[in-house]
């Protein structure tokens, strides 16, 4: 079975909101929420992936020093194996923004179970939760 890697983050904002984004038609599992990121293109490692991806897709300078792995995902889908680790990332330059067209919301993380999420973004919550705290 192929091994995909692909990195996302947790941007989270000064009111311990993270950032979740749709999944724009056209796309598999399109219209489900996930956090931001994308797979890694060949002889970069997953900061550098992380980084181009976010300025791509948000619009956003993110430092690699402002990234702190948290967790992972492990999960099989039908056609492949995903691999996913997750970065927290309170600090970057410029505005969050929709540069490929899909939808965006700061969320609190305890309610992040109310955006329905692909199957492998699901087990990342808990780690989020632990890290601002229930109450957030």
């Amino acid at each position: 079975m192929k091994l995909l890697l692909v990195v996302a983050a947790a941007l989270i904002d000064a009111d311990d909101r993270v950032l979740i984004a749709q999944r724009p038609e056209g796309k598999a599992l399109a219209g489900l929420w996930e956090f931001p990121g994308g797979k890694l293109e060949v002889g970069e490692r997953p900061e550098e992936a992380l980084i181009r991806e976010l300025r791509e897709e948000l619009g956003i300078i993110v430092k690699e020093a402002c990234l702190a792995p948290l967790t992972f995902a492990s999960f099989g889908y039908p056609d492949f194996h995903l691999l996913m680790p997750l970065y927290v990332c309170r600090r970057w330059d410029g505005f969050v923004q929709s540069r490929e067209g899909q939808a965006l919301k700061w969320v609190r993380p305890r309610d992040l179970r109310q955006y329905p999420m692909p199957p492998a973004d699901e087990p990342l919550i808990p780690a989020l939760v632990d890290l601002v705290g229930p109450g957030a």
